[in-house]
């Protein structure tokens, strides 16, 4: 893999910038990032499925184990972490993008990843979720949606579609859930992606994309819940449904799906300007959508995020949303670092602390 991700930074800050150069004396196999613990979750988990797409795709990185570290908060895509051969910290609910962003920008020699669920992520964690896509930290967020809480044993969660009938929610859930896609680009992230646990080969294509990119890249990955949300995803993972359901995104090429002709495709409706799916015909042909991730402007890639109907799924796109260059945040703030120091020397703590505005009390 060529020089990706803080390869071309500028700035020294303390720590020189992460060069991803394969190092051939140092070759990694997918053996060498499975920890010896023993792997805790239900049998059938989608879990399973991305930890081994993970661990198949760390060795492409050419990153040594001890400069890559996965942070998690708390649900059962948290024990994350503990299955990974590499650094790493099981953190608190909802502040793994918050502990991360922390890492990431005092040690730009590391490669930060942060694995969450649509509870974690998205409740408690949802402004410092939001906070990292803005700043456009150098991380990578892996978030698991199963559209459950799955570690509190099936409660309704930020993600479950209006009517979802569990354990807290017996007469059916009352709340329009978040489209975590759309929410990431209404944040302004400069990298989106979705993907499905048992898509290994898509999955795989997606977190090399994400790895590649400079600044925090979000990949929501549905993830199916056997034991509390058993089949929420089948209308995309059942071959013959999937061909008339899922939409597969790729950069310059026509947004068309329905078999191998692709006998379906997006198009702009001319009298309100959103998107919708028409059958492909001589026609209309040349009005089928052509996907630019890298377009400046998030609009067409938030309205493609609307397509998908959050009760049958019908019409879901899958792939790259988004992946524009912005300025980095933990590159920028090590450029302030080296400027301060070029002007004023080495900082004196105590002087800040006793100058300024500062009072003493007496009595």
């Amino acid at each position: 893999m060529a020089e990706t991700n803080g390869a071309s930074r500028q700035g020294t800050g303390t720590v020189e910038a992460l060069s991803l150069v394969p190092r051939a004396e140092a070759r990694q196999s997918m053996k060498d990032f499975k920890s010896d613990q023993e792997v805790r979750w239900c049998p059938g988990c989608g879990d399973y499925a991305i930890l081994a797409a993970v661990q198949g795709f760390m060795p492409e990185l050419g990153v040594a184990r001890e400069n890559i570290v996965f942070v998690s908060g708390i649900g059962c895509s948290s024990r994350f972490p503990y299955y990974m051969n590499t650094y790493g910290m099981h953190s608190i609910h909802g502040r793994a993008p918050a502990i991360a962003t922390g890492l990431a920008a005092s040690r730009r020699d590391l490669s930060v990843w942060v694995v969450t669920g649509d509870g974690d992520a998205l409740s408690i964690g949802g402004n410092h979720l939001i906070h990292a896509l803005r700043r456009n930290v150098n991380l990578k967020i892996l978030l698991f949606n199963n559209r459950i809480y799955g570690l509190t044993k099936g409660q309704y969660s930020p993600t479950s579609e209006i009517g979802k009938i569990t354990k807290s929610t017996p007469m059916g859930s009352l709340d329009a859930p978040f489209n975590p896609v759309s929410l990431a680009l209404g944040a302004e992230a400069s990298f989106v992606a979705r993907t499905i646990d048992s898509d290994r080969k898509h999955l795989t294509e997606v977190l090399r994309q994400a790895a590649a990119h400079p600044g925090t890249a979000l990949i929501e990955i549905y993830q199916n819940c056997n034991i509390f949300n058993d089949g929420a995803f089948d209308t995309l993972k059942d071959k013959q449904q999937a061909d008339e359901a899922v939409i597969r995104l790729e950069h310059g090429r026509p947004i068309r799906f329905g078999g191998e002709e692709g006998s379906r495709g997006v198009v702009r409706d001319r009298a309100t300007g959103d998107l919708k799916v028409v059958d492909v015909t001589a026609e209309n042909e040349a009005e089928i959508l052509v996907h630019d991730a890298h377009a400046a402007s998030p609009t067409t890639a938030f309205a493609l995020s609307r397509l998908a109907d959050p009760d049958t799924l019908h019409h879901t796109p899958i792939g790259v949303f988004r992946s524009v260059d912005r300025p980095v945040y933990d590159t920028r703030m090590a450029d302030q670092l080296d400027t301060a120091v070029e002007q004023k020397g080495k900082g004196d703590l105590a002087a800040l602390l006793a100058g300024g505005d500062t009072w003493t009390v007496v009595g």
